[in-house]
């Protein structure tokens, strides 16, 4: 079954997936592969693996979706963006993606590094323009629809008004996305707010959360300067009151959980984390949720 497919029949409960990132080192590749594994034993709906725009991080990416397609029975969502590509590589790319099996995408404008321009001669500055290239190739590939493509939505931190980032999201739409998953936020109301605003424009994409563990207060800084999402002054509190690592993990857990609850109150149909390669908050989390989300009742969803 495909995620969009996941994302569209009802189920009884909101998926529950993760984001990996692919090791930079030979040695990072043992830790990443323990983290997969461990997670894989926790049955999420699927994973997603981030992408590098460089040879040996598009590589890395490639080679660890190729690994978890092969070895486990999770399905994998491989990124892609627009940055430093023209158009015939990303189509070459994607050929070569979709001839290894892979079946679904998650399809990025991306960041150029080091300040250098997003956009390449002959490329892409659009994550729509991405979405429709993918749909050329499917039917190149596979003779029509066979492949299920995510894109991403912003609740908040984006240099852009809400109402652009919603007509963003309809032209998304349009291009042939599945559904999409956003990035960070903290509060659920953020969530809903877009969620309800884009319905409004004629946006009817399942709109998955995505969810970061709030247990690292380091990384949540780290994260709010690249982001220009501030992480709430309670929450950073909270974890600098904490006595010692086990407790600031444990607290960090309880206001990820709340977090979870408030988007799935809000009709979320999926939970997606963001491991940053870390197994034990993502899982702590997961357990604190399945009870409930074993119990949730169908949330009524509509078809692209």
């Amino acid at each position: 079954m495909s995620t969009a497919s996941l994302l569209t029949v009802p189920r009884g409960r909101p998926t529950v997936s993760f984001e990996l990132y692919p090791p930079r080192t030979p040695a990072a590749a043992a830790a990443a592969w323990e983290t997969v594994e461990r997670l894989a034993a926790a049955a999420p709906d699927f994973f997603s693996v981030t992408y590098g725009a460089s040879g040996s991080a598009r590589d890395a990416s490639r080679q660890l979706v190729q690994r978890i397609l092969a070895e486990t029975s999770v399905t994998p969502i491989a990124h892609l963006t627009c940055v430093d590509s023209t158009r015939e590589e990303l189509r070459q790319l994607v050929r070569e993606i979709v001839d290894d099996g892979v079946r679904d995408f998650l399809a990025l404008r991306g960041d150029p590094p080091d300040g250098r321009p997003a956009t390449r001669p002959g490329g892409l500055s659009r994550s729509s323009q991405l979405v429709a290239l993918i749909r050329d190739v499917e039917r190149e590939r596979l003779g029509g629809r066979g492949l299920s493509i995510a894109v991403a939505a912003y609740p908040a931190g984006t240099s852009h008004t809400r109402a652009q980032d919603v007509a963003a999201l309809l032209e998304k739409q349009e291009a042939g996305a599945d559904y999409a998953i956003t990035q960070v936020f903290y509060d659920p109301a953020a969530y809903a707010d877009l969620v309800a605003e884009a319905r409004a424009a004629g946006v009817h994409l399942p709109v998955v959360a995505g969810i970061i563990p709030l247990t690292e207060p380091r990384r949540l800084t780290r994260l709010a300067a690249l982001t220009g999402v501030p992480v709430p002054d309670d929450v950073l509190d909270l974890l600098a009151a904490a006595p010692d690592d086990e407790e600031r993990h444990r607290v960090g857990v309880a206001a990820t959980v709340r977090l979870a609850e408030g988007v799935i109150a809000a009709g979320a149909p999926g939970l997606h984390v963001f491991t940053f390669n870390q197994y034990r908050p993502a899982l702590d989390v997961v357990e604190r949720l399945r009870r409930p989300l074993a119990h949730t009742r169908p949330i009524t969803r509509t078809t692209r």
